[in-house]
């Protein structure tokens, strides 16, 4: 039987349920507790509830990932807005990594990134994020 949200009181009785055990719609709890300006606090450090996605890995289904260039950064964020699995680590307003465990390679964050080459390209999960760097496009020249 589906369990109402409304009805919870505490993060605990909701955490062991199914998907299938929510009625459709239900808000999932984003903490277990109140964050003072969430934005300040790293992703990492932030007191995730269970029913939070940052709390589940989906990397280990990805065919391809994301690597990043640092050289080819200009640190315009664009990347870390739109990605979906907050996969992006960022501090300072620099962008300094790609959490693989969260990353499902979908590829938003190299669509968004504004540079040529972009800092941000898509490669092979087995390949080694060293030899992806070696085989970096040159810049396009424009014509």
């Amino acid at each position: 039987m589906a369990k109402d949200l409304k009805e919870v009181k505490n993060i605990d009785e909701i955490k062991d349920l199914g998907w299938d055990e929510l009625i459709p719609g239900a808000a999932l709890f984003s903490f277990t507790e109140p964050v003072e300006d969430v934005v300040e606090v790293p992703a990492e450090e932030r007191p995730y509830a269970p029913t939070n996605s940052h709390e589940w890995q989906v990397g280990d289904w990805r065919v391809e990932k994301p690597v990043y260039n640092r050289d080819l950064c200009i640190d315009c964020q664009f990347c870390w807005v739109f990605c979906p699995d907050i996969s992006i680590l960022s501090r300072d307003k620099k962008m300094i990594g790609v959490i693989y465990e969260h990353c499902k390679g979908c590829g938003i964050c190299v669509e968004v990134c504004p540079t040529n080459p972009k800092s941000l390209l898509m490669f092979p999960e087995h390949m080694e994020n060293e030899e992806a760097l070696s085989q970096w496009p040159k810049k396009e020249e424009k014509k």
